[in-house]
């Protein structure tokens, strides 16, 4: 790198200035974010960070899944882009960070170079990735999996909200139904930071994680069918109670967690659904949708097996029928050595504390981890408290992975 590269740092008021704005945006009911996919509000939020991109001197494109691009050239131009970005979508009572710090981040990383006037020799591409949260289609990830071929195109258009809304058509009716293909072009590689939603970098004061891997994960949505019937007077052993019978499973997933809590396995339970679910009334229908979570793959593998185990005894239990009506893992990849050591040198250059670690959540990162070189920054967040509206992150311990990522992006787009 020149001198100039190797002195280069972001702007933070600016960098800050840009995520406080987002923060404006889909606001909470007690200070943080419900800017649900595909919502009014992910519209404000995408049209103004198109804006910002476009001011930047980016050309920006829209894929069919709604994925943005912001690409900025390179001198060799015809060569794979390296491409930074996560998600500007929230939870239903999210926070102003996650995934959101990992966007500006990258949008400050282009206008950090066009201050320097540095063009790098590969292009550069910011990409803000659709319904990575998956609070409003399911599963997460469905965008970035599209692009990474994991996902059928047609499917995750097809997929439905609680309200019966189709992807597709939230897309078009927010404008962002695009005309670029879904994936199916080479990329140099992918970069993504991301506060860590977990507290060991908090409570070790350490403002840098070098994300090697993640949790393997499993996951599914388990269909349960009943009958109605008289909450009063039908008897006990003639009750098909779908909502029972999915609570049964709850709990044994549940269980199932607990059992290898000692080894930090993680299982639950995080949605159930029933209908008609009213008082007076059984209801004949419901729908869990449940996880496992395990830094060995292997263990991992036995929960998920101990949890399908489960559905026929509580199938039986309640009376009812159970079927799996989806399943989907992630988390089980390892990130690119290369693009990790490019992190890790940019820290250990910056004089940046920071500590290798595995992520415990899904990002975008692990699909496009299958078919580029990856690898993920993280930064702290207070008391590792995410999903949840006190979610908080301070500008002092998230701009030194905001400077890691500028010098290992610039320093992979001029191989």
């Amino acid at each position: 790198m020149s001198t100039r590269e190797t002195t280069m740092s972001i702007d933070p008021a600016r960098f800050w200035s840009t995520v406080m704005r987002s923060g404006e945006i889909g606001p909470g009911k007690a200070g943080g974010l419900r800017r649900l996919a595909l919502t009014d509000a992910d519209k404000e939020m995408r049209d103004l960070f198109i804006t910002w991109c476009t001011e930047a001197g980016c050309t920006v494109a829209v894929d069919r899944v709604g994925n943005i691009f912001a690409r900025r050239p390179g001198t060799d131009d015809h060569l794979p882009p390296v491409l930074m970005g996560s998600h500007l979508d929230t939870q239903f009572a999210g926070g102003k960070y996650d995934g959101i710090v990992g966007v500006l981040a990258g949008l400050e990383v282009l206008r950090t170079l066009d201050d320097r006037r540095v063009r790098t020799k590969r292009p550069l591409e910011l990409v803000c990735w659709t319904n990575e949260e998956g609070a409003r289609f399911t599963p997460p990830m469905v965008a970035s999996g599209a692009f990474a071929g994991v996902f059928d195109v047609d499917w995750v258009l097809a997929l439905r909200d609680d309200d019966g809304k189709q992807f597709g058509g939230e897309l078009e009716r927010i404008g962002y139904s695009g005309k670029a293909a879904v994936g199916g072009r080479s990329i140099d590689a992918y970069f993504e930071l991301h506060i860590e939603q977990g507290p060991i970098l908090d409570r070790e004061a350490v403002p840098v994680g070098i994300v090697v891997g993640g949790y393997a994960t499993r996951g599914m949505h388990v269909d349960v069918h009943g009958e109605t019937a008289h909450s009063g007077p039908t008897p006990m052993d003639r009750r098909r109670n779908a909502l029972v019978g999915a609570a049964m499973l709850a709990v044994a997933v549940n269980d199932v967690g607990w059992k290898y809590h000692a080894t930090e396995g993680k299982a639950t339970v995080a949605r159930l659904v029933a209908w008609p679910n009213k008082a007076g009334i059984l209801s004949e229908y419901a729908q869990l949708t449940c996880d496992v979570r395990h830094a060995d793959r292997a263990v991992a593998d036995q929960m998920w097996a101990e949890v399908k185990a489960a559905i026929p005894d509580c199938a039986r239990r309640a009376n009812v029928e159970m079927r799996i009506a989806g399943e989907w893992q992630f988390g089980s990849e390892r990130f690119d050595p290369g693009c990790v050591r490019l992190i890790r040198e940019a820290a250990q250059q910056l004089g940046v504390a920071h500590k290798d670690i595995l992520s415990q959540a899904g990002h975008d990162a692990y699909y496009l981890s299958r078919i580029a070189p990856t690898a993920m920054i993280f930064t702290p967040c207070r008391d590792g408290i995410s999903h949840n509206e006190a979610e908080h992150a301070e500008l002092d311990y998230t701009s030194p992975g905001v400077n890691v990522l500028l010098r290992a992006v610039l320093a992979r787009a001029n191989r």
